[in-house]
Parts: structure tokens; sequence; C-alpha cells
């Protein structure tokens, strides 16, 4: 069969997935409407969240360029924290992955740091970093080394020893047998660790905008708030929501391309 055919046939799948998905969204703003503007009685506070305000709100905070500059400030932050995530997450889990020492001497600490709430850390940050940006970078960073590591970690545990070989029998450098094989054969995982991170630190991301900052879209939920403006406050949240399944489409999408075959 060509890739041509395959690819036909598997379009009207696509299609009826899409179909699916689309079903899917349309219930949930059904079931919202109907909890918001059916059930909840007449000048309820519920009927404040309700859709028939909500985008018209969104429909207005779209067109203005207050909230693409909380975005672009949230969106700034963690693509700050997972790249030092990466950076130490990658090289802890080459190693971690490569020697059984090294993984009985820290597997014990990884795992109990892995299960302390990053939020748990936001006094102790704030008091380390002050008010701002950096304890943000590192309340990310924190939340989303962890899939990182261990997804590079097993990784490499999962590599075929004959690579390994091969680039011995060679006499291969470590460098060349580290750029060249190794990270190669552990990049699927790596991506799959990113994919679950970001959206560890997507969720997180929007409390740790309320440790004081000027701008971001946890912020901003807080200023609706303030406000009394919850029809904004929940375009917010659907906001959020939005970007959050497009990043990770977008890691999904990476996931397929570097895949195996």
């Amino acid at each position: 069969m060509t890739g041509t055919q395959a690819a036909a046939q598997g379009r009207p799948a696509r299609l009826g997935a899409l179909f699916l998905g689309l079903a899917g969204l349309a219930l949930l703003v059904a079931a919202w409407w109907l909890a918001t503007d059916v059930l909840a009685a007449e000048g309820s506070f519920a009927r404040r969240f309700s859709p028939t305000s909500t985008f018209p709100a969104l429909i207005g905070l779209l067109g203005g360029s207050d909230l693409w500059t909380h975005v672009a400030v949230s969106l700034k932050r963690v693509l700050v924290g997972l790249a030092a995530a990466l950076l130490v997450g990658v090289p802890l889990g080459l190693l971690v992955g490569a020697s059984r020492l090294a993984e009985a001497a820290t597997t014990p600490a990884f795992q109990f740091l892995r299960m302390i709430s990053p939020l748990s850390w936001m006094p102790v940050a704030v008091m380390l970093f002050g008010v701002g940006d950096k304890p943000i970078y590192f309340l990310l960073a924190f939340a989303a080394v962890w899939p990182i590591l261990l997804n590079t970690a097993a990784g490499v545990r999962q590599l075929n020893p004959q690579w390994l070989l091969l680039s011995k029998s060679l006499a291969a450098t470590g460098w060349e047998t580290l750029s060249r094989v190794i990270l190669p054969g552990v990049l699927g995982q790596v991506v799959t660790g990113l994919r679950l991170a970001i959206g560890i630190s997507w969720i997180v991301l929007v409390p740790c905008e309320m440790l004081g900052v000027q701008a971001g879209l946890g912020y901003f939920i807080l200023d609706t708030r303030d406000r009394l403006a919850y029809d904004q406050l929940m375009a917010v949240v659907l906001v959020i929501g939005v970007i959050g399944y497009l990043l990770d489409s977008l890691a999904r999408a990476v996931i397929r391309r570097v895949g195996p075959a």
C-alpha cells in the first residue's frame, strides 16, 4: 500500500475523531449552560458564570491587547521553567539511567521530592527569591523536572545494547557515543517527558502567578475577580484551557515526528 493510499484510508478516521471531539465539546458547553442558565435559580450567583455572558466577554478580550499581554507573559514563564527543567532533568536522567549506583543513590531522594506539591514551596520560593518572576521560574522548573528526568532515565535503560556495543567496536569516543547513539535513542522519551512537564507546568502556573506579580493569566484571574467581572473571569479560564490544549497538541505532534516509524 502506498503512502497516498494509506493517507486516503486514514482521512475518514481522522474526520470521525474530529467530529466526536467537537460533539464532546458541544456537550460540555450544553452542560455548562444547563447548570447556569436553566437549573440555577433566577438571580443566583451561578448565573454570573453563564456561557451566554462569557462568550461575548471572550470576544471582547480577544479584540483587545491586555489579554495578549498576559498570555505572552505566562508563555514566557512556562518556557523559561521548561528550559531550566530540561537543563537539569536530561543530564540527571542520563546519569541515573546509565548508572545503577547513581540510580540507587538518588531514587529515594528524587521520589521524596517528587511527591511534594510544587505549591508547597511557594512561601520558601518567595523568601529566597523575592516577589516577581524568579520564584515562578523556580516553582515551574521544580514541577517540570521530574517527568523529564524519569522519562530520560527510562529511555537510557531501554536502549538497545547492540547499539552501544557497535559504538564501542567502532572506537567511538564518549562524546560521539552520547551525541550519536544515546541522545537520539532517548529523544522520544525526553519529548514524552516534556509533554507531561508542559501539562504540569501549565496547571501550576496559574496559582504561581498569584504571588504578587502584575501580569500573567493567573494575575488576570485575580484582577477580574476583584473587579467583579465574572464574565471575563470565565473567559480567561477558557483561554487557559485552549492554550493548554494547543501546547499539548504541539507536544503530541513532536512526539509523532521523533517517535519510531
